[in-house]
């Protein structure tokens, strides 16, 4: 838009859906001077009164459970929960508007140099060190997208020297045109969101966009680990390549030597020294994946090793992510509400081991859950499943011969089993394997149901 040399004033653009990065784009096309249209399934009924007063005094044109008029349109915005494939959407894409996202409209109408994180797993963990790096650093910087708060609410308010260190889904992906990190990184890539992008090959294009606009001045950082991700590079990746493994010695990347983190200097590559591996206070080899990770895209940053190496030692991991929440009676327990797809909870999983009682289940997306329970043997002594879908890991554990599980009505009755038939070194986990959408609005308020639960115990 402004920065690509299109005008919002006066511009007839339609907002689709009303969670957090579609208000936010709302109040910065107000803020420009654009006709706003907004679109949403819910009645006007369940919308904020605030915000539907700020929509009134904007003379925005709602649709409210309703799908808008198309005709005259010139962008439409999608949130990323909004399929590209909707049919009004479709129908305005062909009677001439342009479709992009939250995260290409931000990129447009905003300034700043962007760290553009993505990957199946372990984005909010990676994207939140590298946040903890930058702000350490004293880099003038702000954490935003998929992680909670909207790009477009810290570009538009950002300078030339801001960094936005922007954890990016494939649903914000797939809508970029424009959008050019400084620094990329794909972190993994398995099967998730199947449902949306129908298969593998569309996820990893979907993926590929955060460095298809990328120059010989960027940097991409990438997973040499894990061949999916890694392969990616192949849809024309033109920014310098930065690998990072846990399991060579590279000679150029990020890679571990003797129990130290280490990355090649940019321009000598000669080894620097960030931290050992056994200072990483975060549980899981996936950790170390991250660490690494965001080790690398702060030094592409021109961030200082000694910055780098402090940060990594003093962080603790990020909420809902094998979070620890208590012990009691020599059971600890784990909130993993973040883990909503089977390689998220195979990973939670293999980080704790054996002897383990853990809950899953929820909205499958359309998973395979037999590669899940195949790392069951030797760890998992029982499953509670819960959800929608658990009857489908039900049917999985079936025909792994698999036997050892049971239903939970509702999140607390799953914690009092599991908290019943649990023995001193045991571990209780809810790692569901299953977005939350059946039970819960997002990750977020499942996890701290649980916790509530946990805390309750006696």
């Amino acid at each position: 838009m402004e920065q690509m040399g299109f005008e919002v004033k006066d511009k007839k653009i339609l907002v689709v859906g009303l969670g957090r990065s579609g208000i936010a784009a709302c109040y910065a096309l107000a803020d420009k001077g654009a006709k706003i249209y907004v679109q949403d399934s819910k009645k006007e009924s369940d919308i904020e009164p605030e915000l539907l007063k700020f929509l009134k005094n904007a003379g925005a044109e709602c649709y409210f459970g309703r799908e808008p008029e198309t005709a005259g349109l010139d962008a439409v915005v999608l949130s990323p929960g909004v399929n590209p494939e909707l049919g009004f959407v479709r129908k305005a894409a062909d009677e001439g508007a342009e479709i992009i996202g939250e995260l290409e409209l931000a990129y447009r109408l905003g300034k700043g140099q962007y760290v553009g994180i993505t990957g199946t797993n372990g984005k909010t963990t990676t994207t939140t060190l590298v946040g903890q790096i930058f702000k350490a650093s004293g880099r003038k910087s702000h954490t935003v997208g998929n992680i909670g708060v909207a790009v477009i609410s810290a570009s538009v308010n950002a300078d030339e020297d801001t960094w936005l260190v922007t954890e990016t889904s494939s649903f914000q992906l797939e809508t970029t045109k424009y959008f050019r990190p400084r620094v990329s990184a794909v972190l993994n890539l398995t099967p998730d969101h199947l449902d949306r992008h129908h298969t593998m090959e569309n996820y990893g294009a979907a993926k590929a966009k955060i460095f298809a606009r990328q120059t010989e001045e960027d940097y991409a950082v990438m997973n040499l680990d894990d061949d999916a991700s890694y392969r990616l590079i192949s849809h024309g990746c033109r920014a310098k390549v930065v690998p990072f493994s846990r399991k060579k010695e590279l000679d150029f990347g990020a890679y571990v030597n003797n129990g130290e983190i280490v990355i090649s200097d940019l321009v000598t590559g000669e080894p620097v020294k960030i931290c050992r591996v056994d200072e990483i206070k975060i549980l899981g080899t996936h950790n170390l994946e991250n660490v690494l990770a965001a080790a690398a895209i702060c030094f592409c940053a021109g961030i200082d090793a000694r910055v780098i190496g402090d940060t990594i030692r003093n962080f603790g991991g990020v909420e809902h992510r094998i979070e620890f929440c208590r012990e009691l009676n020599g059971v600890k327990y784990y909130n993993d509400s973040k883990g909503t797809n089977v390689d998220a909870a195979v990973t939670a999983i293999k980080a704790l081991e054996k002897n383990i009682i853990l809950i899953a289940g929820g909205d499958g997306k359309g998973q395979d859950f037999d590669p899940f329970l195949g790392e069951f043997r030797g760890r998992i002594k029982h499953l509670i499943l819960i959800g929608r879908d658990g009857r489908l890991i039900a049917e999985a554990a079936d025909r792994a011969g698999f036997s050892n599980y049971s239903y939970g009505s509702d999140m607390e009755e799953c914690v009092i089993k599991a908290h019943s038939m649990a023995e001193p070194g045991d571990s209780v986990i809810l790692s569901p394997a299953c977005a939350s959408w059946d039970m819960y609005k997002n990750y977020e308020i499942r996890g701290n149901h649980f916790k509530e639960c946990v805390n309750n115990l006696k």
